[in-house]
């Protein structure tokens, strides 16, 4: 499908043509739930930790009589139910990492892309690129096209004058290609691709 390129500067630059197998596909919640989940999980550090029973440093002297106290007779001050004592079934440092197989993974790309073109939340630019890195003057080019909270993709390499104005400008997000994923398309209201990235995606799902 035909889709018009425009510049940062909100003029008309041409048109690109998207592949329907990429940009075109029906989206699908579950997939792009599994695949935010998955890309969470990863991440997550997992270093929550609680002392058992067997780690609490307390005395194990019986603390009260055999018989006549009227109560059970503990042995140890670490059973988890005393205040100080072990956690029972507390978390453990663990990785959270769960299998996703590969074809979902790059399924659920496609459909996150597809999202935003169906939602016209999707700008291809023919270039993201800066003379200076100067944060004001990128805001400025950015209004022009209503982008307030937005990824851009960028081909291979980010132009280094483009990437030092936008990270400070709160909201946007720059990434090479290389680094596009669900969980940031998803987390961004618009999605702005240069025509280098558009080729590059579509090169790499031939």
């Amino acid at each position: 499908m035909d889709h018009k390129v425009t510049s940062f500067d909100g003029k008309a630059d041409g048109s690109i043509v998207l592949p329907d197998d990429i940009f075109g596909l029906e989206p699908r919640a579950d997939i792009l739930q599994r695949m935010v989940r998955w890309q969470l999980s990863k991440r997550q550090a997992g270093t929550h930790k609680t002392k058992t029973r067997g780690e609490i440093s307390a005395t194990t002297k019986k603390f009260g009589n055999q018989k006549g106290g009227g109560r059970a007779r503990h042995g140890a001050k670490s059973a988890p139910q005393f205040r100080g004592g072990g956690k029972a079934f507390g978390p453990v440092v663990r990785s959270h990492e769960h299998d996703l197989p590969k074809k979902v993974r790059a399924l659920a790309l496609k459909h996150a892309l597809s999202d935003k073109l169906k939602g016209d939340k999707l700008i291809v630019v023919a270039d993201a690129v800066a003379n200076e890195p100067k944060t004001k003057a990128l805001a400025e080019r950015f209004a022009k096209l209503g982008l307030a909270n937005a990824l851009i993709i960028d081909g291979a390499a980010v132009d280094v004058n483009f990437a030092k104005a936008a990270r400070n400008i709160i909201g946007v997000d720059v990434l090479p290609v290389q680094g596009i994923n669900v969980y940031d398309i998803m987390r961004r209201d618009t999605l702005v691709l240069t025509k280098a990235a558009v080729e590059a995606l579509t090169e790499r799902f031939k």
